[in-house]
């Protein structure tokens, strides 16, 4: 572990920051684990199942990431696999690239948009069904991410993630070094979903938009349409 720290402060001397963060987390609805565990189990009950399939994934997507190229030539990369709370594994993966990300391109590595109904059914079905925040707030004040916090002397509970974020129309550099993306509006060139989840008397529809959603347009085309991995 000591080895390996070392080497990437060695990369990062050489050759700067890290132009890409991903993360990368193991999906328990993915097929090959439903398929595997018996009835009545959980995924997070079966390690031995989900380690393995996350493990074949993560070799999937790196191979994407650093043979094909999906986002360009990897001068270096660098990668950790956590477990945490849900006892589901996923990992953090930092790529230099060769060449520089252009702004021209920032909305092909990240988006924070709904894609268009009429342009792109297959992103959209995977932005809406697994990229999309909550839903939390008013609309589920038990969700997870909701934390109690004091605000003006009144105890409240809020999104630990800052969801919703707030509409913008262009991408902008945050303050504390993370950006603010571009997240339009319904009437501004964005896009909304229905979303419908629960089931029986507790069964709802309701309606998400940009300020609730993120993705990497490119990485997610390239991992669901892959036949060894389905991301």
């Amino acid at each position: 572990m000591h080895e390996r720290i070392q080497d990437a402060r060695t990369y990062v001397r050489q050759y700067g920051r890290p132009d890409l963060f991903i993360t990368f987390t193991c999906n328990p609805k993915w097929p090959e684990i439903t398929e595997a565990i018996l009835p009545g189990q959980k995924a997070n009950q079966r390690h031995d199942i989900t380690a393995r399939v996350f493990r074949l994934k993560m070799g999937k997507v790196m191979a994407l990431l650093t043979k094909q190229d999906i986002f360009g030539p990897v001068r270096c990369f660098m990668y950790s696999i956590k477990w945490q709370k849900r006892d589901l594994p996923h990992a953090h993966i930092l790529l230099l690239l060769t060449e520089k990300i252009h702004p021209s391109r920032i909305y092909y590595f990240i988006s924070a948009e709904i894609p268009a109904p009429d342009k792109d059914h297959h992103l959209r079905d995977i932005v809406t069904s697994h990229m999309v925040h909550g839903p939390c707030g008013s609309l589920n004040i038990n969700s997870p991410c909701m934390n109690e916090v004091i605000r003006n002397g009144t105890r409240i509970k809020e999104c630990s993630k800052n969801f919703p974020k707030e509409f913008l129309k262009d991408t902008q550099t945050g303050h504390d070094g993370y950006p603010l993306y571009r997240r339009r509006k319904s009437g501004d060139g964005g896009y909304t979903a229905e979303k419908t989840l629960g089931s029986g008397s507790c069964r709802g529809t309701f309606t998400v938009d940009n300020p609730t959603t993120h993705c990497s347009p490119g990485l997610s085309i390239h991992t669901s349409m892959s036949n060894s991995a389905t991301v």
